[in-house]
């Protein structure tokens, strides 16, 4: 069968550095970091007192009261985020065939916060089975994508992606594919989270992932520095309405970007670690480019996963040059993730909606933080360190690994 071509209509974001697709824009090219000390709890006792935190964020300016109450946060940040992207696509909801419009979401973790609070207050109290009647759907990974498609009326394909810090380019991938096949005109997809909490930010300094750099967490998030000592745990969401071409264009949508494919595949290596040799990092790669019909050379702009570890920024940037050659040196390479840090399962979205951008404006936002050279890295690679370069990106090309060995690559190019 003849695949349907598939195109970004909307966009919408709510992060750390900006709290609108605009914002976050104007904060990535600007090379703004968003890490601050953590205001949510008492850090004192805790080895990371810091994070990229979503600032000046209320929700109830966007929900009604009560429903924000049954809401954890990483569904509150969907529902701000996909109303922007809805908004942004102009979409005329009442003129859709709902039937025919879906919802694919990414979340790595889903409802943390609501489920630390719900056992803490179990803990603190009698003994007693006293929790609240909406735990469950307050924490369920999947209630993201629910709640947007009741808010709506969208009677599509509904449900949430869980490939670690993958999830969202995994929805990102799955919802090209709805469209392509043609089950859907329209889906919204992206992802969201909300991990800085005392759980999240515990558990990952457990594991010694995080960057203990507290007397400086501007310039914490230091991907492919020979000085990086971990990753900067971000929040947050990201949304994109993907939408059929022709339906597209039959109703007169601005369209940003075409979504050319997608791969996915898995290190079947370590629970954590990334293979040092890249291996499930070039299979995807390869199996993005293949499934977009892309050559190797027509990529001009790779947005890494970049977390700013020791292992991972190193075996990314080899498996880079294993896929492109020759031309991985005229590639502009960045990490947004030295600006938001890292959103776990929102982080496919809102790096597709930078990479989107990058085309749209020509222009690659910087990967910032970086002093010091890192001898492992090839040095012809143009890594567009500390400030944003302008470029005709054509080919954008974003990268997402999760623990476990997801590994989940989506591919824009300007539209013709």
């Amino acid at each position: 069968m003849e695949l349907k071509r598939v195109v970004v209509t909307g966009l919408g974001a709510l992060t750390p550095i900006g709290n609108t697709k605009d914002e976050y824009w104007e904060g990535l090219i600007s090379g703004k970091s968003g890490a601050a000390p953590i205001t949510y709890y008492d850090t004192e006792k805790f080895k990371t007192k810091f994070a990229c935190e979503v600032k000046n964020f209320n929700a109830t300016d966007f929900i009604d009261r009560r429903e924000a109450r049954r809401m954890d946060k990483f569904a509150q940040y969907a529902m701000v985020a996909s109303d922007e992207a809805i908004a942004d696509a102009n979409l005329n909801i009442d003129s859709l065939n709902k039937l025919r419009v879906g919802v694919i979401w990414g979340a790595g973790i889903g409802g943390l916060e609501t489920f630390q609070q719900e056992v803490l207050n179990f803990a603190e109290g009698d003994g007693s089975p006293r929790f609240n009647p909406f735990f469950i759907p307050k924490m369920i990974a999947d209630i993201a994508p629910a709640n947007i498609s009741i808010k709506h009326g969208f009677m599509g394909p509904n449900y949430t992606t869980v490939s670690a810090c993958a999830s969202s380019a995994n929805a990102i991938f799955d919802a090209l594919n709805s469209i392509r096949l043609g089950h859907c005109d329209v889906v919204v997809t992206g992802g969201s989270e909300a991990a800085v909490t005392i759980a999240g930010m515990g558990g990952f300094n457990a594991m010694h992932a995080l960057s203990t750099r507290n007397e400086s967490p501007e310039t914490a998030s230091r991907p492919f520095d020979a000085t990086r000592d971990g990753f900067v745990l971000g929040e947050g969401a990201g949304a994109l309405v993907l939408e059929e071409y022709e339906h597209a264009k039959a109703r007169g949508a601005k369209i940003y970007a075409e979504i050319a494919g997608g791969g996915l595949s898995s290190d079947a290596y370590h629970m954590t670690a990334p293979h040092p040799d890249g291996i499930g990092v070039i299979a995807v790669m390869k199996n993005c480019l293949e499934n977009a019909g892309l050559n190797p050379e027509d990529v001009d702009h790779i947005n890494t996963h970049g977390t700013s570890t020791p292992l991972g920024d190193v075996a990314e940037l080899k498996a880079i040059s294993s896929v492109f050659g020759d031309h991985a040196k005229n590639i502009n390479i960045n990490s947004t993730k030295s600006m938001t840090g890292h959103l776990l399962g929102a982080a496919g979205a809102i790096e597709a909606i930078a990479s989107i951008l990058a085309i749209e404006h020509g222009i690659v936002p910087p990967t910032i933080n970086h002093s010091t050279v890192d001898e492992q890295i090839d040095p012809e690679l143009n890594l567009t360190l500390n400030e944003a370069q302008k470029r005709d990106v054509r080919v954008a090309m974003s990268n997402t690994f999760g623990f476990g060995g997801h590994n989940a690559c989506v591919v824009f190019k300007k539209i013709d």
